[in-house]
């Protein structure tokens, strides 16, 4: 009896196969994260300029040390390629069973489109993404047949907001006859806003004065003075987050009811507030009442979107291996802890 006959008669699955696809501040810590884990194996990695794939998982310390000593993991030897077209050329080549899409959220059409370029090559699986604005996740909606029809199972909005605390709101609603109001608020702390350059650029876009376009065209040294000016610190208040376009689609309460602001420090890893979610509403008796879900301040945000990613991406897995494809949000699955 070989290893794999002795793994299936004690029912135990072989190691789900991922790809990180971004591999900047968000993409180097997915990859940390899985390499802990038992039941996921990281064997691709994508980049701008490259990507790396090795049937019998990738290097993580090897791999982002390739990243920022050279701006690539096409440049791990010998396992990378350099590439201007990445992503289309690891899909094409990898045996991957899933896909994080660790990638920037601008512009609001850039994930759809990476999405297309999955559907087009006739590749099958599930991709998860850790999406922020409302206008992306709908344009993700609209393609629920088109993924359907190549069997692929998307998992979208399913990093920390939206994500981790959407699900929470959703769980949450089950004590009230009537949502009145889901209030998510979160605090970041980063200690270098250059680790985490897409994300910060994203926050600004939701500043009042900014528009997504803007915040993606700002250079590196425009950020920095405006992070300058604020001393480092993103205050931002009643944000495009795709929270209340999930939480309508899972039929818990309309979008105008749900608020989603916080405080981003760039300049120090202690969070400036805790983020949380408050989910109010009125119970069969008629009471009203607030249930709070509160996030400890020691984790963080990589923590919290990387980890939640990787449980719907665990979660999809067993939909698609059940032919369930299309596209399924965070608020209407409950993600599967990896071990």
């Amino acid at each position: 009896m070989n290893s794999e006959q002795i793994k299936n008669s004690l029912n135990i699955s072989p190691a789900i196969r991922v790809g990180v696809l971004g591999f900047g501040g968000l993409g180097q810590a997915a990859a940390k994260v899985v390499a802990g884990k038992q039941e996921m194996i990281l064997v691709a990695a994508a980049d701008q300029k490259g990507y790396a794939y090795a049937t019998e998982g990738l290097n993580t310390e090897k791999s982002v040390a390739a990243y920022q000593a050279q701006g690539s993991v096409g440049y791990l030897e010998p396992i990378g390629t350099l590439t201007n077209q990445s992503i289309q050329d690891l899909i094409e080549i990898a045996e991957v069973d899933g896909y994080f899409l660790a990638l920037p959220n601008l512009p609001n059409d850039f994930i759809p489109n990476v999405a297309k370029e999955f559907i087009k090559s006739g590749w099958r699986g599930v991709l998860v993404d850790a999406i922020k604005r409302t206008t992306a996740v709908e344009q993700l909606l609209a393609m629920k047949e088109e993924l359907q029809a190549a069997g692929i199972t998307y998992m979208t909005g399913c990093g920390a907001t939206p994500g981790l605390l959407t699900a929470a709101a959703a769980l949450a609603a089950q004590s009230y006859a009537e949502i009145h109001q889901v209030e998510i608020t979160f605090g970041v702390g980063i200690a270098n806003w250059e680790a985490y350059r897409a994300t910060v650029r994203e926050d600004i876009g939701h500043m009042p004065g900014y528009t997504v376009e803007a915040a993606r065209a700002m250079t590196d040294a425009e950020v920095e003075a405006l992070l300058d000016k604020t001393n480092g610190v993103l205050t931002l208040t009643n944000m495009e987050h795709a929270d209340d376009v999930m939480l309508e689609v899972a039929g818990i309460v309309g979008r105008d009811r749900v608020t989603v602001g916080g405080v981003v420090d760039t300049r120090n890893p202690k969070k400036p507030l805790s983020t949380n979610v408050k989910v109010t509403g009125r119970t069969f008796e008629g009471k009203i009442s607030t249930h709070t879900f509160t996030l400890g301040d020691e984790t963080s945000m990589a923590a919290n979107v990387c980890g939640p990613a990787f449980g719907y991406l665990k979660a999809g897995r067993q939909l698609h291996q059940r032919g369930i494809y299309g596209i399924f949000t965070a608020a209407e699955i409950m993600p599967q802890f990896v071990k």
